[in-house]
């Protein structure tokens, strides 16, 4: 059993930054890749970035691009998530999933995730 506890949300301008973090229990972390999926107010959950088990591979949505960071500590079984020019349209709920992995993929599916978070709130004012 993994629990997975996110933190880092809250209130910033449009072009500010915030910085993310998921602490997860267990002693097994490194063999779980970790998603970052975001809800905003009326929409439905989509992914934003994924990372492997190792931090070797990692997928951002376009709307990421250039903008985001996903990275993870395995000794401290924690994965962070840095936004930095953010916009109005960021604003939502993340949440941060884990599932496990024999090897280094991701994958971006909310379906098949293992574990979930109980989100961080991001809103984002213009």
């Amino acid at each position: 059993q993994v629990q997975l506890v996110e933190s880092g949300g809250g209130l910033v301008q449009a072009g500010g930054s915030l910085r993310l973090s998921c602490a997860a229990s267990g002693r097994t972390f490194s063999t779980y890749a970790m998603n970052w999926f975001r809800q905003a107010p009326g929409k439905g959950r989509e992914i934003v970035t994924a990372i492997s088990r190792s931090g070797d591979n990692t997928y951002y949505a376009e709307s990421a691009k250039g903008r985001f960071t996903i990275s993870r500590d395995n000794a401290k079984n924690t994965v962070y998530l840095q936004m930095n020019s953010l916009k109005p349209e960021d604003t939502g709920v993340y949440y941060c999933a884990a599932y496990y992995r024999r090897d280094e993929s991701v994958i971006t599916s909310g379906n098949v995730m293992d574990y979930w978070g109980k989100g961080t709130l991001v809103t984002v004012s213009s």
